[in-house]
C-alpha cells in the first residue's frame, strides 16, 4: 500500500508513479491519438464532409450513453473500494481479537511454557492467513514449546485455529482454566475462522466476468466513436480531447481492478504482511 499525504495534494498532479495508470495506458493512448487523428483527417481533408452531414449527428448517441457509463463507472468503482475496505475491517478486526486473546491469557495463565507456546501460536495465525490468501508456499516453523508442522495439502490457518484450540481444551482438562474461562476463549477463536471466511469470500468471489467484460467494451467503443461526430466542432483538437476522455474512462476500470482483490501484491493493495508483524509485536508484548 502506497502511504503518502492526502492534505499536500498538488504535488502528486505532476508526479508519475509507477502504479500510476498513465503509465499502464500509455501505448493505448497513443493508439487512440493516431486513431482520432486519422479520422479527423479523414472527415476534414479527405471526404470534406460538411456540417449539413448526418455524421454529425452521431453526437447525439454520446450524450444519451454518456449518462449510462457514468452510472456504470460508479457502480464498478464503489463496489471494488467496499471490496477493500471490507478487507481492511476484517483485518483490522484480527488485530482487536489477537490482542484481546492474548491479554486474556496473560491474566488467566501462569506457567511461562503456556504463555510461551501462545506468544508464538497467535501472531502465526494472521502471517499464516496473509499467506495463505496470497497462495504463499511455507516452510515448517520451529519455535520454543511449538513445533508448528502443517500439512500445505490442506487449509493452513484451520490447523493453527485447530491447535490453538485444542491447546486451550487441554489448559481446561488440566484444571488450568474453568468452564467459564474455556467458553470465554472459545469465542476468540472462533473469530479467527469467521474473519478467514469473509477474506476467502471477497478473494474467492471477483466481480462478474460479463459485467467486467462489458464495461470495458462500452468505454472502447464510446471513446472509438467520439471523432466521427465531434470533429465538426473540434477540428485536429479532437486528438487530445479523446485521448483525455479514454485516459479517465479507462482509469477507473484500472483502479477498480486493482483494488477489489486487495490481498495481492499491487501498490495499492492491502498491507497484511505489515498488519502481521504489528499483531506479532503486539502479541509478544502482552504475553
Amino acid at each position: 500500500m502506497i502511504p503518502y499525504n492526502p492534505k499536500i495534494w498538488f504535488a502528486y498532479i505532476f508526479r508519475l508513479h509507477k502504479s500510476d495508470t498513465f503509465r499502464n495506458l500509455y501505448p493505448l493512448l497513443l493508439l487512440i491519438a493516431v486513431y482520432s487523428g486519422a479520422i479527423a483527417y479523414l472527415e476534414i481533408e479527405y471526404f470534406k464532409l460538411k456540417d449539413t452531414s448526418q455524421v454529425k449527428n452521431l453526437y447525439v448517441i454520446h450524450t444519451t450513453l454518456g449518462f449510462v457509463i457514468s452510472l456504470l463507472l460508479a457502480y464498478r468503482i464503489n463496489s471494488a473500494y467496499d471490496r477493500w475496505w471490507e478487507g481492511r475491517k476484517l483485518w483490522g478486526a484480527l488485530v482487536n481479537n489477537s490482542r484481546n486473546l492474548a491479554i486474556k491469557l496473560s491474566v488467566m495463565l501462569k506457567d511461562e511454557k503456556d504463555l510461551a507456546y501462545f506468544r508464538k501460536l497467535i501472531p502465526s495465525y494472521a502471517s499464516m492467513l496473509n499467506k495463505h490468501l496470497k497462495d504463499e508456499e511455507t516452510s515448517m516453523q520451529l519455535f520454543d514449546h511449538v513445533d508448528l508442522v502443517l500439512d500445505h495439502h490442506k487449509h493452513r490457518p484451520n490447523q493453527i485455529a485447530k491447535m490453538l484450540f485444542q491447546k486451550i481444551n487441554d489448559l481446561y482438562i488440566t484444571h488450568k482454566i474453568s468452564g467459564d474461562q474455556l467458553i470465554i476463549l472459545n469465542s476468540e477463536i472462533q473469530s479467527f475462522t469467521d474473519i478467514c471466511g469473509a477474506c476467502e469470500r471477497i478473494k474467492n468471489t471477483p466481480i462478474p466476468y460479463s459485467y467486467s467484460t462489458f464495461i470495458k467494451k462500452f468505454i472502447f467503443i464510446f471513446v472509438l466513436t467520439l471523432p466521427y461526430a465531434y470533429t465538426f466542432i473540434l477540428g485536429y483538437y479532437i486528438i487530445p480531447v479523446v485521448s483525455f476522455i479514454f485516459y479517465v474512462l479507462a482509469s477507473i476500470e484500472l483502479i477498480s481492478e486493482e483494488i477489489e482483490e486487495p490481498f495481492g501484491y499491487d501498490d495499492n493493495d492491502l498491507p497484511t504482511t505489515k498488519i502481521s508483524e504489528n499483531i506479532k509485536k503486539h502479541i509478544e508484548e502482552i504475553l
